[in-house]
């Protein structure tokens, strides 16, 4: 499996915390966030890694350089603002394979990827989203899906008592992706999820696996306490 790691982020809601530095350099539990993200990766079979960089993409770049010299990754860096799905396009011209995992830098995930892999495959889907059940919650939009697991619609945020969020990871099929008349500056979520979903070439695969996304303050905080002994 290759992946691909969205770490190109501003982090304005955290900017009180971490001034000067990328959203995925945060500091977690005496660490960069992005090593959580890195290493859960590896730890799951993730031959390369490919780096979407943006907003002080050199802080990253040297700490890849000076703590992860045996990652086999490359990188690719915006010159100005894709979009995630810009982002996402420009970091696919890197993926040498048919398939390639996406996963946000600043947000952690521990799905089975290999489960949701073959899944992807066995239904022969352009994107595979990882899916996260919650209760009372409205601070995300909830994801619908049919018996077979093919999504059918995004509702907007709104309380819901018991759901399924997008978790932000994904497994894309390349080549389809390539396919698309695409700006270069696009949102994922808007210009392909949604529409792609009348299509029915949408997979959601159901994860209650850890899940937490620093990009919200009080998460940040607790990140700590839970990611202390990872490393």
């Amino acid at each position: 499996m290759e992946a691909v790691i969205l770490a190109g982020g501003l982090g304005t809601r955290l900017k009180s915390a971490v001034p000067d530095l990328p959203k995925c350099m945060a500091p977690v539990a005496g660490r960069p966030f992005i090593d959580f993200v890195i290493k859960d990766l590896l730890d799951q079979q993730v031959s390369k890694i490919i780096f979407s960089l943006g907003y002080l993409h050199e802080i990253v770049l040297q700490h890849l350089a000076n703590n992860w010299p045996h990652l086999d990754y490359d990188y690719c860096v915006e010159s100005s603002p894709l979009g995630t799905g810009g982002a996402i396009h420009l970091a696919s011209q890197k993926v040498e394979g048919d398939h390639f995992v996406v996963v946000n830098g600043d947000t952690l995930f521990k799905v089975n990827l290999k489960a949701m892999y073959s899944q992807h495959l066995e239904q022969q889907a352009f994107i595979t989203l990882a899916l996260k059940p919650m209760l009372n919650f409205d601070r995300y939009g909830s994801v619908v899906l049919d018996e077979s697991h093919t999504i059918i619609s995004f509702k907007e945020k709104t309380f819901i008592a018991n759901g399924l969020i997008n978790g932000g990871s994904y497994i894309i099929d390349k080549t389809r992706l390539q396919q698309l008349a695409l700006p270069e500056v696009f949102s994922f979520e808007k210009d392909v999820l949604e529409p792609f979903v009348i299509d029915g070439l949408l997979n959601g695969y159901i994860s209650d696996d850890y899940f937490i996304d620093i990009g919200i303050p009080e998460d940040f905080k607790r990140a700590s306490y839970d990611l202390q002994d990872i490393f």
